[in-house]
Order: C-alpha cells, then sequence, then structure tokens
C-alpha cells in the first residue's frame, strides 16, 4: 500500500485508541504495521514469510508496541487481541473470513478483493449469491467501506479493492444445532446451485447423514422450500434445513 491515506482512514473506521490490541495479518514490510502502533495500545504483526519477518524485525525495531508474531494465522498462537486491522493476502480471503467468524473481536477493518467484498453481501438469487454471503450473515455486519483502485499498491495488482468493515452480530439472526454442520452444508449446496433443494442435498445427505440417509431424505420431503433451487433459499433457509437434518 503506498497511498497512507487508506491506513489513516482504516485507523479510523476501527475506531482505534490506547486501549486496543490490533491484529495485523500478513504485515509483509510493516508500513500499516508501524501506522497502527502510533494509534493502539499494542500492535501484533503475523507474517509466515521468514524473509520479510526478517525485515520486519528491523522496520519495527524502535517501535516497543509492534510485536512480531512469526508464522502461519491459523496454526500459530497469538496473544490476545480485540481488533483486526489488515491488508492480507488475498489468496487466503475464504480461509480468513471464516476463521474471523469465530473469533471474539470488537470489529474487522480489512481490504479485500472487490470482487470477493462483493460476494459478503449479495443478495439472494444474484449471481454472487453463494455460500459465502449465506455464512457471514449468521456472523457479522458486512460494510463496504472505500474503493481501493489497484494503482494505491506496488506492485500493482490486476485488480480493484476495497476497505471493508466488520462487525459480529450480537445476536445471531436464527439459531443453529451445529455451526461446523452449517457451514458443510452451504457449501455443498451452493456446487449445485441451480439444482431443486432435494436433489442438491443428497451428496451432503450421503455424506454428513450416511447413518441415517433414508429419514433424512423424507425430513428433506416435508420441507415447504424443497423445489426452490439452491440460488433461491434465504440464509434462513439454510439453518432450517440444518437444524432439520440434525434432529
Amino acid at each position: 500500500m503506498v497511498d497512507s491515506s487508506i491506513l489513516q482512514n482504516m485507523v479510523d473506521y476501527a475506531s482505534l485508541n490506547q486501549n486496543d490490541v490490533v491484529l495485523d495479518i500478513g504485515a509483509g514490510l510493516g508500513f500499516l504495521t508501524g501506522f497502527l502502533a502510533n494509534n493502539c495500545e499494542r500492535v501484533l504483526a503475523v507474517e509466515s514469510d521468514a524473509r520479510l519477518v526478517k525485515g520486519l524485525r528491523e522496520e519495527l525495531k524502535d517501535l516497543p508496541k509492534a510485536k512480531i508474531v512469526e508464522g502461519d494465522v491459523f496454526k500459530v498462537r497469538v496473544p490476545q487481541f480485540n481488533k483486526i486491522v489488515s491488508i492480507p493476502p488475498y489468496h487466503i480471503s475464504s480461509p480468513l473470513l471464516l476463521w474471523l467468524f469465530r473469533q471474539k473481536i470488537d470489529c474487522a477493518v480489512l481490504i479485500l478483493q472487490k470482487e470477493f467484498a462483493n460476494r459478503l453481501i449479495a443478495p439472494v438469487k444474484s449471481e454472487d449469491y453463494g455460500w459465502l454471503a449465506v455464512v457471514a450473515y449468521y456472523y457479522v455486519e458486512v460494510e463496504l467501506l472505500d474503493d481501493v483502485p489497484k494503482w494505491m499498491f506496488f506492485p500493482q495488482p490486476k485488480v480493484d479493492s476495497v476497505v471493508v468493515r466488520l462487525k459480529p452480530k450480537k445476536l445471531h439472526p436464527f439459531t443453529l444445532k451445529s455451526e461446523v454442520l452449517f457451514k458443510q452444508l452451504t457449501q455443498s449446496l451452493f456446487t449445485h446451485r441451480n439444482r431443486k433443494v432435494r436433489n442438491a442435498v443428497l451428496p451432503f445427505i450421503k455424506g454428513a447423514c450416511a447413518t441415517r440417509a433414508e429419514s433424512a431424505i423424507k425430513v428433506v420431503e416435508g420441507l415447504s422450500f424443497r423445489n426452490k433451487r439452491v440460488r433461491e433459499l434465504a440464509p434462513e433457509d439454510f439453518g432450517a434445513l440444518l437444524n432439520a437434518l440434525v434432529e
């Protein structure tokens, strides 16, 4: 990121103060990390590339509020934090969001690929509507804020980006009997997005519900939306389907 105005906007959108411990995922050369260190109690800079970590140690050596955490954010032990402000590598966007949904945080402010961010807020039946929109709807409030054109980066990527703010919902919009199976179900169904639910759910039933496949199929036949296409289901419908299957 070569435009510092965006970094200030990210700080403002996260409402950082001197009580916050902030996680910076994919700290890279430390430009954002250094900026964050001046606006919070502590910043945890996670970086998995050993070559970049060496540069980070030099770059951040005079910033006592910055702590470098070397390793994969999904595997390494990270000290407690309450906010995430980051420009993460785009190739980890999906697993990062799923990991983030499980964290107890006040908010996350991220720069994401614009096409990916649009999938987080895609409405039912739209081309971008998929499992990510359904799962995100259950966990977080999503706001797409500043556009970040590709020329703001060096080297310049091939895609435009956007600043996204995520805030965990205090109350989930519906109840789930299994959050893990909910993610698996939605991912499975959207591989057959244009099929009717009664047919699209069969691979999931044969996998996750193999021991009672026949009874699970009967449950599906009793649902009011069984003849809808997968892409026509609201997030609440996916929740109802999951709960019916795991009874």
